[in-house]
């Protein structure tokens, strides 16, 4: 599956720990990326500084759904099911 353009989920939704280019401490779940451009393309894509989870990240069906707001929600739901700091669940 190739990128949506004019998506930009994997920017926004996940939490990245460790450090983006403006960014040092990186990023909380749901803070748009500095590096996230208007057209929701990534500034530094290829860029060496590029952290490497965002280098390793790959558009797939069953991450980004049918559409950006899929892709919200999916990994949004990623990220809050792997946060160990999450609320327990009753």
């Amino acid at each position: 599956m190739q990128c949506r353009p004019h998506c930009g989920a994997c920017c926004t939704a996940p939490s990245i720990s460790t450090p983006i280019p403006g960014m040092p401490h990186g990023k909380k779940a749901g803070e748009p990326c500095v590096q996230l451009l208007a057209d929701f393309r990534c500034a530094i894509f290829g860029d060496p500084d590029r952290p490497k989870v965002c280098g390793n990240f790959t558009a797939e069906k069953y991450v980004c759904g049918d559409s950006q707001k899929d892709a919200i929600r999916i990994l949004s739901k990623m990220e809050d099911d792997t946060n160990p700091i999450r609320p327990a669940q009753h």
